[in-house]
């Protein structure tokens, strides 16, 4: 029996390791879109104020092309809906990740004194 318990024990311990990982990887995913929503935010901001007589300019590779300003808007427009988009479903995820983590840790608890139980009793019989 407690062999059993120890095994399941174990069991949980590494699924909540993991999931404890997955935690940290979406938090690490979210600030860094945090990052390039602030970047494009500010690009954002910068083209706002140019107008047609402005030359916009774009990278591709190691080479510089010139860009319509309305483009260009556009572009950051799409990449900031992404972005926003992106942050919510990371958000989302690590909601349903902690949720799951408040559920392992509960379960985790309930093992591990029913496995104190367990072997408590088996020392006092011994």
């Amino acid at each position: 029996m407690a062999e059993q318990l120890q095994e399941k024990l174990q069991s949980e311990v590494t699924k909540y390791q993991q999931l404890q990982k997955d935690i940290s990887s979406s938090m690490s995913a979210r600030q860094k879109l945090e990052a390039q929503l602030t970047e494009n935010n500010i690009v954002k901001e910068e083209l706002a104020v140019l107008d047609d007589s402005n030359t916009i300019y774009k990278l591709i590779g190691p080479v510089l092309v010139k860009q319509d300003l309305d483009e260009a808007k556009s572009t950051v427009t799409k990449r900031l809906q992404y972005i926003t988009g992106e942050i919510k479903r990371h958000e989302t995820l690590m909601k349903d990740l902690d949720q799951r983590s408040d559920q392992h840790r509960t379960s985790l608890t309930k093992l591990q004194q029913e496995y104190q139980r367990v072997t408590g009793k088996g020392q006092l019989k011994a």
